[in-house]
């Protein structure tokens, strides 16, 4: 299954509309933009990396998950650390884990599988990155790919994710909007939120000095004027 997906992702297209293999953006940088698009900035524009706990026990359990192997019965086939891209979206990365189940007729319906290691988000970074996976399995594969599941390390349980159109057009948006700022090579300035404190990049980004830096610095220009 494995050597099926490696085929078709070195096929070249030159389909208009699509983009070429040197300019695919990584699908994690489409939640490091939902979560702040100065973080996106620092890791993709930037080339910056800064480490904490969080962030840290993440790595590990990626680590782990991709080197599980391959798991194979009757129904359920199961291949990990799997290398996927859309020309259509710009995308390219790999998948934790990606389920083939058996369905009527002999055929094989993927299913994505992504792991986190805290809890379900508040917003939908976790499961725009989700879908896009199941986005660029659709483009690869020439299925349909109805939905896919975020595992939790907190919970220890999986959160099934509907691909429906709206979260497909939040992913196509996300896109777009990383694929411009990238493009560009500008970083954003600091803006500082809640957010902020769970960063890794608080120590590099220092958004509450540079937010009063900017305070200070407009109202010395409304007081000479």
């Amino acid at each position: 299954m494995t050597e099926r997906i490696l085929e078709q992702s070195g096929q070249q297209s030159s389909l208009p509309g699509l983009y070429d293999e040197d300019d695919l953006v990584m699908i994690s940088a489409l939640q490091h933009y939902l979560f702040c698009p100065r973080q996106c900035a620092l890791i993709h524009i930037e080339q910056q990396w800064l480490e904490n706990r969080l962030t840290a026990e993440g790595r590990v359990l990626h680590e782990r998950v991709h080197t599980s192997g391959r798991e194979s019965r009757r129904t359920l086939r199961v291949e990990f650390d799997v290398p996927i891209r859309s020309l259509r979206l710009g995308l390219a990365g790999r998948a934790d884990i990606v389920e083939f189940h058996l369905c009527e007729g002999g055929l094989w319906r993927p299913l994505p599988v992504e792991y986190k290691r805290g809890r379900p988000k508040k917003d939908d970074s976790d499961r725009v990155q989700l879908c896009a996976q199941a986005i660029c399995l659709e483009e690869m594969l020439g299925c349909v790919v109805p939905e896919g599941a975020l595992y939790y390390g907190e919970k220890k349980r999986r959160t099934a994710v509907v691909f429906d159109p709206a979260l497909r057009e939040t992913v196509a948006r996300t896109a777009d909007a990383a694929h411009d700022m990238l493009a560009a090579g500008v970083t954003p300035p600091p803006r500082y939120d809640a957010r902020c404190e769970s960063c890794s990049f608080l120590p590099l980004c220092l958004p509450k000095v540079a937010t009063k830096k900017r305070v200070s610095n407009y109202l010395r220009t409304m007081a000479a004027a």
